[in-house]
């Protein structure tokens, strides 16, 4: 892919630099946003390994420990829980930031596309929770006796459930008109993500259960659930297709909030 030439105005106005292809463009804000992120990234990731934990916790003292269904979601749904703190909470509240300081503007000035932008920035957020998920992960199977053998299937759950997630955390903030309402969208996503996940889908009710299938955290916690026991390869598949899906469909429809955003 070749960059895009710059535009050549008659007008007396400075021709903006070429846009970069939008590989180079999403590694670069990539990099600058995982800079930026490094100091508070432990912090942050302590605090939602710690609420994790704390939930598997309680979780332990009201669940059926019998039930194989119940430990595995609790586990799997704490575990992605941390990917839904940063993934959705956090970016809703970044850009909800952003936006309101009007600093969306510094990104208009750089020669990236608007889609590097949004997809290096959610990358950034996804990628750091990896540790904070595997660490949930392997606290709880030893709390509840689940195998730790295939913990190595987060290495595609986290990546693929936190890019569905990122995408909604970005249209969250960038849509929601006020930064408060932004924060206030990305914690109730959390908690539907904490309240959906945990709750093995078979003791659900039905209403609640469409509900849960709306949910892009719900795919990432069954496909992690498809690992226990006797692994089920074709539903862990079909999980992270959907988590995929829903990716590609979100970050571009954040892509087209940023476009508006920036324009208006």
């Amino acid at each position: 892919m070749t960059a895009r030439a710059p535009e050549h105005p008659h007008d007396g106005s400075i021709a903006l630099a070429p846009v970069t292809p939008l590989w180079h463009g999403l590694v670069a804000v990539y990099r600058a946003q995982l800079s930026r992120t490094r100091v508070s990234r432990v912090p942050l990731l302590f605090v939602a390994v710690f609420q994790s934990v704390g939930i598997m916790i309680l979780m332990r003292g009201v669940v059926d420990t019998d039930s194989d269904s119940a430990r595995e979601a609790v586990v799997a749904g704490s575990s992605v829980l941390v990917v839904a703190f940063v993934a959705l909470n956090l970016l809703a509240q970044h850009f909800g930031a952003l936006r309101a300081a009007n600093a969306l503007d510094y990104y208009k000035t750089l020669p990236v596309r608007p889609a590097a932008v949004v997809l290096g920035m959610a990358a950034a957020y996804a990628s750091f929770t990896l540790p904070g998920t595997v660490a949930t992960a392997a606290v709880g199977a030893l709390m509840f006796q689940l195998p730790l053998a295939n913990l190595w299937a987060l290495l595609v759950v986290v990546p693929l459930s936190g890019a569905a997630l990122a995408g909604v955390g970005a249209v969250c903030g960038l849509l929601a008109p006020r930064p408060e309402l932004a924060t206030l969208l990305g914690q109730m996503g959390m908690s539907a993500a904490l309240l959906l996940g945990v709750i093995p889908a078979d003791r659900m009710p039905w209403l609640i259960e469409l509900g849960r299938d709306a949910l892009p955290s719900s795919y990432g916690v069954d496909a992690f659930i498809a690992t226990y026991g006797t692994p089920d390869w074709t539903a862990f598949g079909t999980n992270l297709a959907v988590c995929a899906g829903v990716g590609v469909v979100m970050l571009t429809l954040s892509t087209w909030a940023f476009r508006r955003t920036a324009r208006g």
